[in-house]
């Protein structure tokens, strides 16, 4: 795939997706100040060449479902395997291999307890490649998974006309889904600005229905949209995970204040014997360093941190591009044992 790297008008199309991913590709042109044709030939251009893809994703904690970090020690040679495996399993995101090839981290999202289980308590530990399982539930995140701190490019007033839901407080409450629901945010994670048309004769809907649908579950907070893009192409070549064990008094306020650093795209609250979990993204290994030592280093009530760097990623925020009709309201495929 060929190598390029965003300049200011792809970055500007870029911000205005992450605020209003389904706009058109005419308020886009208008919110980015360049023709139609212009957006229409940057986004394809990005799409091949820097990985671009708009996915819509529920959100774990509006729909009664339950969101998991996993770090996965295998054996020499191992861990290719397995994380392919996992990649091609609909209910996982952000498969990397990590700390030489042979340890893996993924994020899962399970709807159900027998989902969980049936991968963490049966599939997993059923391979012998598999040798330690770290499971953290993800108990609160402190950022939306968006670029907009990457590639924040418009001024708040073009930011304010392209009409972003507002911030939903999280009091607790569930948004119930239906089945039709379910499958639309299927395709939704497939390709989030799919057409309307297209996902009405997926879900047996009125356009109308799914139009005024996906509004209804975005501005409630239920749905969320997901910019997934090669980082490279924004010049960030050093990837790492990081595990933080943070005072718990604390916590809330390491990870707000995380949240606005632009190296760190994401950053959540999870169980286990570290409390805070982020993604990292540098220029390079200096700048990593530079991060550790002075921005996350400055953070009060830190206690111990582990870093791991990311050799390679299997798959991103996306599931693997197929037709989720059939299969995603089935149960959950095995895990390879052997």
């Amino acid at each position: 795939m060929e190598s390029i790297q965003l300049d200011d008008v792809d970055r500007r199309i870029v911000h205005a997706l992450s605020v209003q991913p389904r706009a058109s590709f005419r308020t886009l042109a208008a919110a980015v100040s360049v023709s139609d044709q212009t957006v229409m030939r940057r986004y394809q251009r990005m799409r091949e060449a820097a990985g671009l893809r708009v996915l819509g994703r529920a959100n774990a904690a509006r729909v009664g479902w339950s969101d998991w970090y996993l770090r996965l020690q295998c054996g020499p040679g191992s861990a290719p395997t397995v994380a392919k495996a996992l990649a091609a399993r609909s209910d996982t995101s952000w498969v990397h291999l990590a700390s030489g090839g042979t340890e893996i981290v993924c994020a899962l999202q399970t709807r159900t307890a027998e989902e969980r289980d049936a991968l963490l308590l049966t599939n997993l530990p059923g391979s012998r490649r598999v040798a330690t399982i770290y499971a953290h539930s993800l108990l609160h995140v402190f950022t939306a998974p968006t670029w907009n701190l990457l590639t924040r490019a418009l001024p708040d007033s073009v930011v304010r006309q392209l009409d972003p839901p507002p911030v939903v407080a999280d009091d607790g409450t569930t948004t119930a889904l239906t089945l039709g629901d379910e499958v639309l945010l299927a395709h939704l994670a497939r390709n989030g600005r799919a057409s309307n048309a297209s996902l009405a004769a997926a879900t047996n809907r009125h356009e109308s229905n799914v139009r005024r649908r996906i509004e209804q579950l975005w501005r409630s907070g239920a749905l969320y949209f997901d910019i997934d893009l090669d980082t490279r192409a924004l010049g960030l070549t050093t990837g790492a995970m990081m595990w933080a064990s943070v005072e718990p008094a604390r916590l809330e306020a390491a990870g707000q204040a995380m949240a606005a650093h632009p190296e760190i795209p994401f950053v959540g609250a999870t169980t286990g014997p570290t409390n805070l979990v982020a993604s990292i993204v540098c220029a390079d290994e200096r700048h990593l360093y530079q991060y550790l030592t002075h921005r996350f280093a400055a953070l009060p009530g830190v206690r111990a941190v582990e870093t791991a760097p990311l050799i390679s990623t299997l798959k991103r925020s996306g599931p693997v591009d197929r037709d989720p009709s059939a299969d995603q309201l089935t149960k959950l495929s095995n895990m390879p044992a052997s």
